[in-house]
């Protein structure tokens, strides 16, 4: 699994979040997206490693800046009472 942190510019609430939410569902095989315009990113959980270029296309179609994408190795974390 793999965590990418999308940088984006110009998401001003949330609905903006909703519509790179949905476009990176849409477009990517994903296990779970959360955007936000406060921090101005996307987070992507997937199995797979999306690619840079596809991530800036999808932003910019949904008319956004797309800034960065940095992908690492994601481990889901497990408590003893359950899911974190």
């Amino acid at each position: 699994m793999f965590k990418t942190t999308v940088k984006i510019n110009g998401m001003m609430c949330q609905n903006c979040e909703a519509h790179m939410t949905e476009a990176f569902k849409k477009n990517f095989k994903t296990k779970s997206v959360t955007s936000s315009h406060d921090d101005c990113e996307s987070v992507i959980i997937s199995v797979e490693t999306p690619d840079t270029e596809a991530l800036k296309k999808v932003v910019e179609e949904t008319g956004y800046e797309f800034v960065s994408a940095q992908t690492e190795p994601y481990e889901k974390k497990f408590s003893l009472f359950g899911k974190k």
